[in-house]
């Protein structure tokens, strides 16, 4: 699959467990949950079909100010999120590109932090995928 900026991998682990697992990679790299929302249940709760899909919402100020401090309008895009979720061929974990968020927003001027964001991000998703 493929979407301009956003980061796809194939998990191993079940949408339960690979959500679970992520959320504990973003803890133990010293990020803060802010939120954890399950579209899957809403669906059901309105009578809606939905496959397993789940977003997680997490970020460090550190990071994710410069950004915003550069362009406001990249407070549209953080904090940063992952997407769970499982089809037909299994389960997904995708997120979006910091350096798609940075070019989006016109910002130039970070690209130690953009790289240390990427670092990060594919260290959780690795984590909660492996």
């Amino acid at each position: 699959m493929t979407i301009e900026g956003l980061v796809t991998r194939s998990s191993c682990h079940g949408p339960k467990e690979t959500m679970d697992r992520l959320e504990a990679a973003v803890v133990a790299k010293g990020m803060r949950v802010f939120a954890r929302f399950d579209h899957a249940m809403g669906a059901k709760e309105a009578g809606l079909a939905l496959q397993p899909t789940e977003v997680l919402v997490f970020g460090n100020a550190k990071a994710g100010t410069p950004l915003m401090q550069a362009a406001q309008t990249a407070g549209i895009d953080l904090p940063l999120k992952a997407l769970v979720w499982q089809d037909a061929s299994g389960t997904w974990l995708s997120y979006n590109d910091p350096a798609w968020i940075a070019q989006r927003h016109g910002i130039d001027n970070a690209a130690e932090i953009i790289d240390r964001m990427c670092g990060v991000l594919r260290a959780v998703a690795e984590a909660a995928t492996a």
